[in-house]
C-alpha cells in the first residue's frame, strides 16, 4: 500500500504560480514512478506530468509543457508540481498517483491504469 497526500492547491489569478506537493508513505519512494493528473468539471482525468523512479525522465502533456515542472525528492518521499503562468483552463482538481510496479528505474508511466494508488486531490482554481 502507498498513501499519498497532496497539498498546495488554492485560488490564484491568471499568470500566477503554485507549487503542489505530494507526500508518499508506505513504500520506499524510489521504487515508485509518480504522476500528476488533473480533472476539470465534465472532463476526463488527464495526465499532465510524470516522473520516473529516478527522476531522470519526465513527461509533460502538450497543454502544460513549458509551464509545469515535475520534480521529486526521494530523501523526502515527496513529488512536486511547480505550476507557472497559470491559465483559467488549468482550473481542475489535481491528483498525484503512484505506480509501484515500474521495473525500469528511468521509465515513465503514461496510462492512468498503470497507477495503483491515488491521492485525495487538491483544487486549483485560476481566476481571469
Amino acid at each position: 500500500q502507498v498513501q499519498l497526500v497532496e497539498s498546495g492547491g488554492g485560488l490564484v489569478q491568471a499568470g500566477g504560480s503554485l507549487r503542489l506537493s505530494c507526500a508518499a508513505s508506505g513504500r520506499t519512494f524510489s521504487t515508485i514512478a509518480m504522476g500528476w493528473f488533473r480533472q476539470a468539471p465534465g472532463a476526463e482525468r488527464e495526465l499532465v506530468a510524470a516522473t520516473s523512479r529516478s527522476g531522470a525522465s519526465t513527461y509533460y502533456s502538450a497543454s502544460v509543457k513549458g509551464r509545469f515542472t515535475i520534480s521529486r525528492d526521494n530523501t523526502k518521499n515527496t513529488v512536486y508540481l511547480q505550476i507557472n503562468s497559470l491559465k483559467p483552463e488549468d482550473t481542475a482538481v489535481y491528483y498525484c498517483a503512484a505506480d509501484p510496479d515500474r521495473i525500469n528505474f528511468n521509465s515513465i508511466s503514461y496510462d492512468a491504469t498503470q497507477y495503483d494508488f491515488w491521492g485525495q486531490g487538491t483544487q486549483v482554481t485560476v481566476s481571469s
